[in-house]
């Protein structure tokens, strides 16, 4: 780890830090707390991927919904109108609707196959954001003077890099340049993520091969063909599946840096309390 002291990393003039987890317990919100206190830079993982890196296709799946609607169809041939993506930090629905959902298409589904290839753009773009880190690191410092630096990552994190290979690529470059802090939720903040997810399911990235499997066993299960499956039905069912998977994952990177329980997190109001947070999750570590 890059501080090896909670008394060390409090010293540091300069402060680095990646959050990972599972989505809703308190990433987005630890980032925007530092960020409001002018001294940290954020950096949404999210954020990059949804915009330099998948804009223009979430762009292009706007514009072909629209092309379907004979009045919206001349206005975009005659460049009367502007269509875009207003994808910000705290709200990534145009990253999540057009990942989209498998399954009928009457009901709102993709095609597997096409649902796949979304998924495999997602994947480029989430090692490339994450690769980015050190860029936007030294644009942090070097144009906005900003001392500190929070890296919010996705949920998906661990679906991207492998946390038992030493010589992962991502995870080495994440390793080098900032401290790795997973926020690890109980038992009861998983049933509460998943009731939430039911409520209001949304599109996500998982592995192809956690997908595949997924999928053909979802099938078998309910006995449908492809164009049978309700999507909101399938990613529902999958999603409290997702959620024990990526779990050993989130455990294996948190051996590269430190864990804070969500319990923790819920009282935190300030960045000073955070910083006295990490530093005693440092020091539990050494002990």
């Amino acid at each position: 780890m890059i501080y090896k002291t909670g008394t060390e990393w409090l010293a540091a003039p300069h402060k680095r830090v990646l959050f990972f987890g599972m989505s809703g317990l308190g990433k987005t919100y630890l980032a925007a707390m530092l960020r409001g206190s002018g001294e940290w830079f954020h950096y949404s993982i999210d954020y990059r991927i949804g915009t330099r890196y998948m804009g223009e296709l979430i762009a292009d799946n706007f514009k072909r919904e629209a092309m379907k609607v004979p009045f919206l169809r001349e206005l975009l041939l005659s460049d009367s109108v502007y269509i875009g993506s207003n994808i910000a930090f705290e709200n990534l629905a145009p990253l999540s609707t057009y990942l989209g959902k498998p399954g009928s298409e009457t009901k709102g589904g993709l095609p597997f196959d096409e649902y796949m290839r979304r998924q495999n753009q997602h994947r480029s773009a989430e090692i490339a954001a994450l690769l980015d880190t050190r860029h936007f690191i030294q644009r942090a410092r070097e144009i906005y003077n900003i001392p500190n630096f929070v890296c919010d990552s996705g949920g998906s994190i661990c679906e991207v890099v492998d946390p038992e290979d030493p010589e992962d690529r991502v995870l080495n470059a994440l390793e080098s340049d900032l401290l790795l802090v997973w926020i690890k939720g109980s038992d009861a903040h998983t049933a509460e993520l998943v009731r939430r997810f039911d409520r209001a399911p949304k599109p996500m990235y998982y592995q192809p091969e956690f997908l595949d499997r997924a999928w053909t066993d979802y099938r078998l299960e309910k006995g449908l063909t492809e164009d049978e499956v309700n999507p909101d039905d399938f990613i529902r069912w999958t999603y409290a599946r997702a959620l024990a998977h990526r779990q050993p994952r989130y455990a294996g990177m948190a051996r590269r840096g430190v864990t804070i329980l969500a319990e923790e997190v819920a009282e935190i109001r300030s960045p000073e309390a955070l910083c006295a947070l990490i530093a005693r999750a440092i020091d539990r570590k050494e002990n």
